[in-house]
């Protein structure tokens, strides 16, 4: 029998009484649910084209949630989301009510753990009884997560109701999108209000002096009957609270700690650590990490692999479960739509109603020219910190056919761009740029003109050079002695012709890509800065390219900018054009470190920590603006839909740690070379602890005397062989 009928007064929006556009939001997540809300714990209405709100599966289940006392919205004392899958809010009556001010003390608990669990604690703090109205409204326009952002549609789906009298503690949100998936929250109070109307649920208390009442509510997230989360939803916020905790603090014991004498840069460590347990993401499939908060909150190719290279020192099990899953999700045939060919790695997955109806196609999507190299490249690196032949093993048909796509690729490329990985778009509704700068605007000549595709950009052949490398090492483990041969020829020639069509004599720097003409992109750009770790330069360009990185025009001061500031297109609040990006910035680093340019990268590590010590907990956001740093000028200014978290920002602080202390692990040779290690003048101690190598576990301590850094082996267990050389 049909539970719901069709809803004719239900509206996407409600009236809202009160917002503030400069209101800190606070965002907690666990697994596949986030929400976004305001300072006070609300998700105000008429929201829907702002990020707030209770998303699960790119759906927003909750776009309206307004708790008031007396009819009124309460004042913040304090509150916290550090915890990352909870928040708590002190918070008491205002004077715009029959209370006397300050009468009321409101303890506010959210958590998130497969479901939304709320308590909320009255207490009367007057000397005589007082009368208090609870009052939470809620609401949902179910908006997929791409409309959230500016995607339009032509139609919607159909709200509902159900049919019938609910129970006196629940109250039930309902949707049928136009695929016929019938979405619901379902909300169950522990407490029955007094009254439920329209969605707003009340309370009314009778307080005695110092006397405290609780109220509790769980809201299930639902998709055709079954929740729509991947986690299973506890019964109670006890549990709810419990459950996600051991989780987190069970994470934490078997990573690296890592502290210093520093305790600034110990809490930015600290809020980048949190933020990865927070971004973590399971799927029936397996295991990764999600890109960021709010608009990126799923399986990214490009990032989940970044993020688990710049991680190998706190977690090898990062990079271990992101090359399963995305293995899983390997391209298995040729699909224009959705970008895909046999061996390609996924970029983006999603599972809202407009993948479902095929409005997107990100089912998943593939649109991705670096994924797949960079797929290869760490399945290398993570056998080096491991030895873990049982992964390789099992992974080598994978790397088989993700070596085979950019050959087919490469060879399928025409004139000045023949043996060059490029992309140019196949969907319809698929990306125009397909490299990590995917906006329409960001691959630009030197005159400000947008190049023409296919684009062979210049740091994705340095990772198929990286990639040919590696895996010529490798494949003899499994006898395949002719494919290192091949693998490494052409890795060479590579090299060789690189050097050649990519150089621009008059810069003295890299080219940005080759256009569909095969002429020079000869915009002045980060890019070029990934390239320096892959080896693929001669040694006199990667000097040259080191030097330029940081000239005044590319380094802003707060670090380089992803476009130089004398170009056309040079745009401080471009989202590709001028900002800078913290992961941007930490693979530099990493590359300058590899060149030999350590004062350049003690200066991006250094800045960089800056910039964390500026931002609200701590926290590195995705990006911020690429204005100029002066003396006179020293304020850092934020990109105003920055995701925060994001996974290779909160990776970028460990990649650059590797980068200091330059550990060359060889798990399978039983050795970890730790290479004039180099600390900033900021850091006199550094202490690693519990770090993993192959099958080794030790602690290790840096510690500078002057202009000298030292490393000692302060506890070791097993019989890894460590090398310093200083």
């Amino acid at each position: 029998m049909e539970r719901f009928a069709l809803d004719e007064q239900a509206t996407e929006g409600w009236s809202c009484s009160y917002t503030d556009a400069l209101t800190p939001l606070r965002t907690i997540k666990h697994n596949d649910l986030f929400l976004v809300c305001d300072a006070l714990g609300n998700v105000p209405g008429n929201c829907r084209t702002t990020s707030m709100g209770l998303f699960c599966a790119d759906t927003r289940y909750l776009s309206r949630l307004e708790m008031r006392l007396n009819g009124e919205p309460p004042v913040l004392l304090s509150g916290s989301a550090d915890a990352g899958f909870a928040a708590a809010m002190l918070l008491t009556n205002g004077s715009q009510n029959a209370l006397k001010p300050d009468t009321i003390g409101i303890r506010r608990h959210m958590v998130l753990c497969g479901a939304l669990f709320e308590s909320i604690e009255l207490t009367n703090y007057a000397v005589t009884p007082a009368e208090a109205t609870l009052s939470l409204s809620f609401g949902s326009d179910f908006a997929d997560l791409f409309e959230v952002r500016g995607f339009h549609r032509g139609e919607r789906g159909e709200f509902l109701r159900t049919k019938g009298a609910l129970p006196a503690d629940e109250l039930i949100l309902a949707y049928r999108g136009r695929d016929g998936s019938v979405m619901e929250g379902r909300i169950h109070f522990a407490h029955p209000p007094d009254r439920l109307t329209d969605h707003t649920a009340e309370w009314t208390f009778i307080l005695k002096a110092h006397q405290r009442v609780e109220m509790q509510y769980r809201m299930l997230l639902l998709l055709d009957g079954e929740s729509a989360s991947f986690t299973p939803p506890p019964a109670t916020f006890e549990q709810a609270r419990a459950t996600a905790h051991s989780e987190q603090q069970g994470w934490r014991t078997g990573i690296t700690q890592i502290s210093s004498d520093n305790d600034l840069f110990d809490q930015a460590l600290e809020r980048s650590t949190r933020d990865l347990f927070l971004l973590r993401l399971t799927m029936p499939e397996g295991r990764s990490l999600a890109a960021g908060v709010p608009w990126f909150s799923t399986l990214f190719g490009r990032d989940a692999l970044i993020t688990a290279s710049q991680t190998l020192l706190l977690d090898p099990t990062i990079a271990r479960e992101t090359l399963k899953l995305l293995a899983h999700f390997q391209g298995k045939q040729d699909n224009p739509w959705r970008d895909e060919q046999p061996g390609k790695i996924l970029h983006e997955v999603r599972r809202g109603e407009l993948a479902r109806c095929r409005e997107v196609p990100h089912t998943p999507y593939y649109g991705t020219i670096d994924a797949t190299p960079l797929w290869l490249m760490l399945l290398a690196e993570y056998y080096a910190w491991t030895a873990d032949i049982a992964l390789l093993r099992e992974m080598w048909p994978h790397a088989l056919a993700a070596m085979g796509w950019i050959d087919r690729v490469c060879a399928g490329q025409t004139g000045p761009l023949a043996g060059y990985l490029a992309y140019s778009r196949q969907s319809e509704r698929g990306l125009a740029n397909q490299g990590w700068k995917d906006s329409d605007d960001c691959i630009v000549h030197a005159d400000g003109r947008l190049a023409a595709g296919p684009i062979a950009l210049c740091e994705v052949q340095g990772y198929v050079y990286a990639s040919k490398m590696r895996l010529a090492q490798l494949a003899p483990l499994f006898g395949e002695e002719e494919h290192a041969k091949t693998w490494y020829q052409q890795a060479q020639r590579l090299k060789e012709r690189f050097n050649e069509d990519f150089w621009l004599d008059e810069q003295d720097y890299c080219a940005l890509a080759l256009d569909g003409f095969g002429l020079p992109v000869d915009g002045i750009a980060s890019n070029p800065g990934h390239c320096l770790h892959t080896g693929i330069f001669t040694r006199e360009h990667r000097r040259e390219v080191a030097e330029r990185l940081t000239a005044p025009d590319l380094f802003s001061g707060w670090g380089i900018r992803t476009l130089h500031s004398l170009s056309p297109a040079f745009n401080p609040i471009g989202y590709h054009t001028g900002s800078v990006w913290p992961h941007d910035n930490s693979l530099i680093a990493l590359g300058l470190r590899s060149v030999g340019a350590v004062p350049q990268m003690l200066e991006i590590g250094s800045v960089l920590f800056e910039v964390a010590q500026s931002q609200p907990s701590f926290r590195l956001p995705e990006l911020f603006c690429g204005f100029t740093r002066s003396e006179y000028d020293t304020l850092l200014a934020s990109y105003p839909v920055a995701c925060s978290p994001q996974a290779w920002a909160a990776g970028s602080l460990f990649q650059i740690l590797q980068a200091m202390v330059n550990l060359v692990p060889d798990a399978p040779g039983n050795c970890l070379r730790i290479i004039e290690p180099t600390l900033p003048t900021w850091l006199s101690h550094l202490e690693f602890k519990n770090l993993r190598v192959g099958t080794s576990v030790l602690d290790l301590r840096f510690e500078t005397s002057g202009s000298a850094t030292s490393c000692r082996v302060a506890n070791k267990r097993g019989n890894l062989r460590v090398i310093v050389e200083a």
